[in-house]
């Protein structure tokens, strides 16, 4: 069992940046793939990025050049570095492990235009 936790969320301007984190209740060493998924409202739920144990990254076309995903394995935490905010990623943002899968809250981001 392992439980998540988002954090960074918030109201940003449109070109604004916010980092996300996920921290993990236990090590994370052993969950090869770890996630960030949004939904927006009234939108169902769609993969933003991916990072693999060895840190290999791939991310949705809408984000790609903005936003950069990356784990800290010794701090348990993964992060979700979004640049260039635009009103279409106004969401809310969850972390997920595929080995067993976990999930956390949810951070909301807003972003005016």
């Amino acid at each position: 069992q392992v439980q998540l936790v988002e954090s960074g969320g918030g109201l940003v301007q449109a070109g604004g940046s916010l980092r996300l984190s996920c921290a993990a209740s236990r090590s994370i060493f052993s969950f090869n793939v770890m996630e960030w998924y949004r939904q927006a409202p009234g939108k169902q739920r769609e993969l933003v990025a991916v990072v693999t144990g060895s840190g290999s990254a791939n991310y949705a076309d809408s984000v790609k050049g903005r936003f950069a995903i990356s784990r800290d394995n010794a701090k348990s935490t993964v992060y979700l570095q979004m640049n260039s905010l635009k009103p279409e990623d106004t969401a809310v943002y969850y972390c997920h492990v595929i080995r067993g899968n976990y999930w956390g809250q949810g951070t909301q981001v807003t972003v005016s235009s």
